[in-house]
């Protein structure tokens, strides 16, 4: 078992910055690729970043790369996004996942074992 815990959240002006923590407790930490996954209000939740087991590869969103920087430090089992030049279309509750595979292999969700309970960014203009 995994638990998950998320920190960082708040509200940003436009253009500002955040930086998400996710501590990781349970299974080794070090095993498997970490993500970060958004949703807003009335959608579906959808792939924000994710970086392998190793912290050797990282995977962006279209939508947030050049802006955000997904990082983990096994030592200390956390995981991080740093979110720059945000904007209000990034608000939503983001939500911190533990892969199922060393790496992630770009199918989304169904690469989710487990999920964080999320933490809430809102960007306003």
């Amino acid at each position: 078992q995994v638990q998950l815990v998320e920190s960082g959240g708040g509200l940003v002006q436009a253009g500002g910055s955040l930086r998400l923590s996710c501590a990781a407790s349970g299974r080794t930490f070090s095993s498997y690729a970490m993500g970060w996954f958004r949703q807003a209000p009335g959608k579906e939740r959808e792939f924000a970043a994710a970086i392998s087991w190793s912290g050797g590869t990282t995977y962006y969103a279209d939508s947030v790369k050049g802006r955000f920087t997904i990082s983990r430090d096994n030592a200390k089992n956390t995981v991080y996004l740093q979110m720059n030049s945000l904007k209000p279309e990034d608000t939503a509750v983001y939500y911190c996942a533990a892969l199922y595979a060393p790496y992630y292999s770009g199918r989304g969700r169904t690469e989710v074992f487990y999920w964080g309970q999320g933490t809430q960014v809102t960007v306003s203009s």
